[in-house]
């Protein structure tokens, strides 16, 4: 596909249309769709991917005028159960075409499996866009942005705001950088 059919062209393309920034993320939280108990225990599946999606739908059909990009995050649709996936698909479709879709999913392996977390980001869920870490390097990177998912981005993790991404991410290299300064100069070419 082209540079004008790329994700960063449809994310401009809104961003311009609305003039916002906006990113909107869909993490449905157990203890936000059930505060009563805390979380899921003692819920159904159906009745997790019920609350999920109808969450996520009141948060899209709130901000879609506003929102540049969503960003649903996988983990906590993956934690609902087996419909976990299936809720996701669902509560993307809600999403309007015109508005880009990155999927938090964080990813990072092998390129096999790589390749199948490509499939399932952008095939199966309908993603434009995904979060990954590299720190396993450019082989875990490149099924998710070469070949056929060519148009599609990627945000790489460099530094994170977690405390315990200190404990790698800021360590010194022989090159006098931080290895999250090194990550940024690889993403930057």
């Amino acid at each position: 596909m082209g540079e004008k059919n790329s994700f960063f062209s449809k994310l401009q393309s809104r961003v311009d249309a609305i003039e916002s920034l906006l990113c909107v993320g869909l993490d449905p939280h157990a203890k936000e769709l059930f505060p009563d108990i805390g979380g899921f225990e003692g819920v159904s599946e159906e009745a997790r991917c019920d609350a999920a999606y109808t969450f996520c739908k009141t948060l899209i059909d709130a901000t879609a005028p506003y929102a540049a990009c969503y960003k649903p995050n996988a983990a906590f649709f993956e934690a609902l159960g087996v419909g976990g996936v299936a809720c996701l698909k669902r509560v993307v479709k809600e999403i309007p075409p015109e508005i880009p879709i990155l999927l938090d999913v964080k990813r990072g392996d092998i390129g096999s499996t790589a390749a199948a977390y490509a499939e399932a980001s952008y095939d199966e869920v309908g993603a434009d866009a995904v979060t990954l870490s590299p720190l396993m390097g450019w082989d875990s990177i490149a099924p998710f942005v070469t070949d056929k998912y060519a148009s599609k981005g990627a945000f790489l993790l460099c530094k994170t705001s977690n405390p315990g991404s200190n404990d790698l991410l800021t360590s010194r290299l022989t090159s006098d950088q931080t290895l999250y300064e090194k990550i940024a100069g690889l993403v930057a070419g």
